[in-house]
């Protein structure tokens, strides 16, 4: 009689923590996701104060010149032409 006592208490303390996790898991992950989100624009959130105060909001600005000694048409490496053997 006290192993079937054991086996519904069991039962019974399983199926009440699963009851409990559906019902507040949603809350517990939506705090984690805030917390995550916080702490992100926290890192982030000053990104804007480095930008260049000189630069007006719309203006087009290019920082980097490219390459003048960069030759796109240039051929790399060696054209091999393959036969098939029979």
């Amino acid at each position: 009689m006290a192993l079937l006592k054991t086996i519904l208490v069991l039962i019974l303390v399983y199926y009440t923590l699963k009851l409990l996790w559906r019902l507040l898991a949603p809350k517990l992950f939506g705090y984690a996701v805030k917390k995550a989100e916080e702490r992100f624009g926290q890192q982030f959130g000053t990104f804007d104060d480095y930008s260049d105060p000189k630069q007006k909001e719309g203006e087009t600005t290019i920082s980097k010149r490219p390459n003048p000694k960069a030759n796109p048409s240039k051929k790399v490496g060696e054209y091999i032409d393959f036969e098939e053997i029979e």
